[in-house]
């Protein structure tokens, strides 16, 4: 059996953690919206769909990005809330044709974007990753600060004696 050192074991198990919470935040992480009073109007199909897209993202290893399922929603979401400019609607239809695909009538479908509009995508794609992170960890310590409240609360008090 090949050895190992203590660093390599190390290196090992953070990576091991970091895969897990990955997959952990791909089923679990919030769908990031910019408008969270109309996130209860998201279809359910879309969010499978979110799930579904997050996990295969993971599988390809390509993090650091929101896939285009998330993009749809957080920008059908905002249409909801503020008429949105042309070109928004045009990566609007984009990502409705890349996550709907044949569903959607051809008179409708955006199969591709110019570079301008593929830089806003790429820039709204980023934000909502980054937001979703950013929401694992506060989620996390949260968690933390009311297990250890509770541990606490649990804990038996030492008495003091008085002379």
């Amino acid at each position: 059996m090949p050895k190992t050192d203590g660093k390599e074991v190390i290196r090992l198990t953070n990576r091991i953690d970091k895969q897990i919470d990955a997959l952990v935040g791909a089923l679990s992480d919030p769908i990031i919206v910019v408008d969270p009073s109309w996130a209860d109007v998201l279809p359910d199909w879309l969010k499978g769909e979110i799930k579904m897209q997050r996990l295969a993202q993971l599988m390809k290893g390509d993090e650091g990005i929101a896939t285009d399922a998330e993009a749809l929603a957080d920008v059908s979401n905002a249409s909801l809330a503020v008429p949105r400019a042309s070109d928004w609607v045009d990566i609007y239809m984009y990502l409705l044709t890349s996550v709907m695909g044949k569903k959607v009538p051809e008179e409708m479908r955006k199969e591709s974007l110019d570079d301008y509009r593929i830089g806003l995508l790429k820039e709204l794609k980023g934000w909502i990753y980054r937001q979703r992170v950013k929401a694992r960890q506060e989620k996390r310590r949260m968690e933390r600060a009311k297990a250890k409240a509770e541990a606490e609360a649990r804990a038996p008090k030492q008495l003091g004696l008085r002379l």
